[in-house]
């Protein structure tokens, strides 16, 4: 289970996408999501794939990687432009059979659709991949900075994030390690009809639930004890810094704005 889901793990390399300040990475993130949205043409998506492809080999992450990102997702995204490829209405009709008819514009839609969800979870999946969680954290509290003076909920979400981003790996760990446990018991969560396997997951859910409040109590009674006050004002010790490669990566993405608006 661990090794299927890699959303909120860092992988510490050495490399020019590593070394980008978080802050830098969240702005291109959110760039180049927008891009995928406004997405229209096949030279777009052109576009937003050598984009990609090219962060993958400055960030020096193996490309399977971010296959095993995907791969949980495969299934709704499959689903996703299925959808589009049978609703889809257009003029030039490719396959008709009753009240199924797939047209050529459906089936553009759908693998438009198909790249653009990728191309989200990808991006998404190199901004968690290359950046510690403190560092997520410390950017997302530098950019909700001039909305604090609304209250001290503002000045959780950083700190919510940064312990759900932090955990998801630990529950995963948790939650293998359990159904290992089960399954030298003799369980077999193969057998029988879909109800009947749903229930065997109630001896997995249970504990995994008492490890997380146990967690949760612990990490609540080591904030009490180091007097721990939201939305109190704090330095950091590692404070966040532009350098030149941040410099370089905003000029990139102003380029491929500009290229994007062209084509």
């Amino acid at each position: 289970m661990k090794d299927k889901l890699i959303m909120g793990r860092y992988l510490p390399l050495d490399s020019w996408m590593h070394q980008l300040d978080p802050r830098t990475k969240f702005i291109a993130t959110f760039v180049y999501i927008g891009m995928t949205l406004l997405a229209q043409s096949t030279l777009h998506y052109l576009l937003l794939i050598g984009i990609l492809l090219l962060e993958i080999i400055l960030s020096r992450i193996p490309f399977s990687q971010f296959m095993r990102g995907v791969r949980p997702m495969l299934s709704l995204l499959l689903f996703t432009a299925l959808i589009q490829l049978i609703f889809q209405s257009g003029s030039t009709v490719l396959f008709s059979l009753g009240w199924l008819t797939i047209t050529r514009e459906g089936v553009r839609m759908a693998v438009f659709t198909f790249l653009r969800f990728s191309l989200i979870l990808m991006k998404s999946l190199m901004l968690t991949l290359t950046t510690e969680p403190l560092n997520l954290t410390n950017a997302l509290d530098y950019f909700l900075t001039p909305f604090k003076r609304f209250g001290t909920f503002i000045a959780e979400i950083p700190l919510m994030l940064a312990i759900g981003i932090r955990f998801i790996p630990s529950l995963l760990d948790e939650a293998e390690i359990i159904l290992d446990a089960q399954r030298l018991r003799g369980m077999d969560f193969t057998e029988g009809n879909w109800v009947e396997r749903l229930k065997k997951y109630i001896p997995i859910l249970i504990p995994l639930f008492n490890r997380s409040y146990e967690r949760a109590f612990d990490l609540a009674m080591a904030m009490d004890a180091r007097d721990y006050r939201g939305g109190a004002s704090r330095s950091h010790y590692y404070p966040l810094r532009f350098s030149r490669h941040d410099g370089m990566m905003g000029l990139l993405y102003i380029l491929w704005l500009l290229l994007f608006y062209l084509l």
